[in-house]
């Protein structure tokens, strides 16, 4: 009898491992900052984005852009996919922050994701992004209207 309860507790173990054997990184959703006061972007009109600036060292030209959550966006040769983006309930200290996977496509040679993380508007030098030739940073989270083009300063 006692061989048959140890078999059970046993046997109910290894299906409560194999059940929470974790997913892989690639479908994993990104694992929220531990800010309680984050939430996402209230609902309004438009799409959730986030707002980001591009600075092409090279030409010493900043760039403004809306990336919207879910979906990719070119700048340069970096394709930017944004994961997730949140900001802070009214009552706290203004802060937006995104998840953005960063890969680069140079011609003529294989991808590179050279970032995948939290980016933090407040503190840009928390997460940033390392490349000789492009600089990224998140201003904002919004719901961005329309599809206005890129303005470059």
């Amino acid at each position: 009898m006692r061989g048959l309860i140890v078999f059970a507790v046993l046997a109910a173990g290894i299906g409560t491992a194999s059940a929470q054997t974790p997913l892989p990184p690639a479908q994993q959703p990104p694992q929220r900052p531990g800010n309680a006061n984050l939430r996402p972007v209230p609902d309004g009109p438009g799409i959730r984005s986030a707002e980001l600036q591009g600075l092409d060292k090279v030409t010493a030209r900043t760039q403004r852009f809306y990336a919207p959550v879910g979906k990719s966006t070119r700048f340069g040769t970096l394709e930017i996919t944004v994961g997730d983006c949140l900001v802070n309930v009214p009552e706290a200290p203004p802060e937006s922050v995104a998840y953005l996977t960063i890969i680069d496509h140079k011609p003529g040679q294989a991808e590179e994701k050279l970032f995948a993380g939290w980016m933090f508007a407040s503190t840009p030098s928390l997460s940033a992004l390392d490349h000789g030739v492009y600089d990224l940073r998140v201003l904002s989270c919004t719901m961005a209207q329309g599809s206005a083009p890129p303005s470059s300063r």
